[in-house]
């Protein structure tokens, strides 16, 4: 579309001159003999950019502004001066007009400076769209779930998002702790500032202090620029600390300092800075119990703890399995260009058995692998993924749900089953890295390698993982 321009100016030999000047450039152009006409037509239609002489009978081109910027305060405002009024045009400025032109014009200049204003506009239009549906996919709405343990997560993260309070938010793995962070930003009134996320678990513990709190040059070897920590950029929004039991102890008393103080110091310099950062941090793992072990600093724990929100796992809210595969099917064809119309009622119905040790993400996971492979026009249960349709990927027996009879049972065998079956899901859920799944089942890697030998599992993991 062209942008729209609307010239305000009592002389019409400068109306005539500008109108053919921009018509031109290929600008929409718009003409108003002086101040009350500018009026009349900006409240019929909109400009992207007024350009107004600044002295004119009735209403001066500063009342204009004024009222412009009072009722449409994104419309750009460019004034027109005589020479020798420069003065007044930095005042016009200082009031919102994005720039002056002087008369007598130099053309070349004048088509500049319109250009680089509508640009301008363009970009803070833009940015403001992008802001919009950034908030839109990272609110509240889009934590998928009907069931009882959801609705109660969605009802705290409503209570929650217009609060300036430290949230932490504990679950297993893959249930959704960063999605719930975003909706607490996105949902209230830092929705337009930052949301800026660290990942404890990834940063190596040399670097965690420099990427927090940033650092001066020369102040270590590598530091050949002064560089900006993370709680800066994150000033005046949400800071997202991800998998927050994973700092060391050492971390821990600074990162305690800047929540209580609310004050950072870059590594190398003798000063502070002032930060305003709302904290939303998440644990896979009981903080309370890394409090008595001596792993976490209790007073860390009651300042992140304030309010806690906890993500059920997937098992628990089985009633939304079907909501949550049917939206990354959505989601899938969309990303993947692909036409698949539904998933069986058979395909669903194995979804629903399985039992997720990856929860959500998982779920996600699968569905995308399926959605990726599938040629046909809806998922059937051979379409998924052979893990899920094995007795092992189901939901395990309970000590309830196990018969006893005259002849007894062979325990041994009983216990050895499900020792086998959480074996498989911890290495598939650890994407075949056993060191990684021997952490999960909270054993060493020596005793995951003799159980993968004694069940004969070598074809789970491949061995060229181990080390990863």
């Amino acid at each position: 579309m062209k942008s729209r321009i609307l010239v305000v100016d009592d002389e019409e030999s400068i109306r005539e001159f500008l109108d053919i000047m921009l018509r031109k450039e290929g600008y929409e152009v718009t003409l108003a003999e002086d101040g009350l006409r500018a009026k009349e037509l900006i409240e019929k239609k909109t400009f992207d950019l007024v350009i107004s002489d600044l002295q004119m009978p009735n209403v001066t081109g500063i009342e204009l502004l004024k009222s412009v910027r009072l009722t449409y305060p994104d419309m750009l405002f460019m004034m027109i001066t005589a020479f020798g009024t420069t003065e007044t045009a930095v005042e016009a400025m200082k009031l919102g007009a994005y720039d002056y032109l002087t008369k007598p014009f130099k053309i070349d200049e004048v088509k500049i400076v319109i250009s680089n204003a509508l640009r301008s506009r363009n970009l803070e239009v833009e940015n403001k769209i992008l802001k919009k549906e950034l908030g839109k996919e990272n609110s509240f709405q889009n934590i998928v779930g009907q069931s009882q343990a959801m609705n109660q997560v969605m009802e705290m993260v409503r209570r929650v998002s217009t609060t300036p309070t430290n949230i932490l938010v504990t679950g297993e793995s893959g249930t959704g702790k960063e999605v719930v962070a975003k909706a607490i930003h996105y949902s209230g009134p830092l929705k337009d500032k930052p949301f800026v996320t660290i990942n404890c678990g990834a940063i190596p513990e040399s670097l965690m202090e420099s990427e927090m709190f940033g650092h001066k040059k020369g102040s270590f070897t590598g530091a050949v620029t002064d560089k900006s920590g993370l709680f800066e950029v994150a000033d005046g929004g949400s800071l997202f600390l991800d998998e927050v039991g994973e700092l060391p102890l050492t971390i821990q008393v600074k990162l305690l300092r800047a929540i209580q103080e609310r004050v950072i110091r870059r590594v190398g310099a003798t000063d502070d800075q002032k930060v305003d950062v709302r904290i939303i941090a998440a644990t896979n793992r009981n903080l309370e119990d890394m409090v008595r072990d001596g792993g976490f600093r209790q007073d860390l724990y009651f300042r992140l703890n304030v309010i806690n929100i906890k993500t059920p796992p997937l098992r628990d809210r089985r009633d939304d399995i079907v909501l949550l595969a049917t939206y990354f099917l959505r989601k899938y064809n969309d990303k993947l260009s692909k036409g698949i119309g539904s998933i069986s009622a058979e395909a669903m119905e194995v979804l629903k058995k399985y039992n997720y040790p990856g929860n959500v993400r998982e779920l996600e996971n699968i569905i995308e692998r399926t959605v990726a492979l599938e040629s046909g026009a809806v998922i059937l249960p051979e379409s998924l993924p052979p893990f899920v349709n094995t007795p092992t990927g189901r939901k395990l027996a309970s000590s309830n749900e196990i018969e006893i009879g005259d002849d007894g049972i062979d325990l041994e065998k009983v216990i050895g089953q499900i020792e086998k079956e959480l074996l498989v899901k911890a290495i598939h859920t650890a994407g075949g890295v056993k060191k990684k799944a021997a952490k999960l089942l909270k054993i060493s890697f020596r005793s995951m390698r003799y159980r993968i030998e004694k069940y004969g599992l070598g074809v789970v993991g491949d061995d060229e993982l181990d080390d990863e």
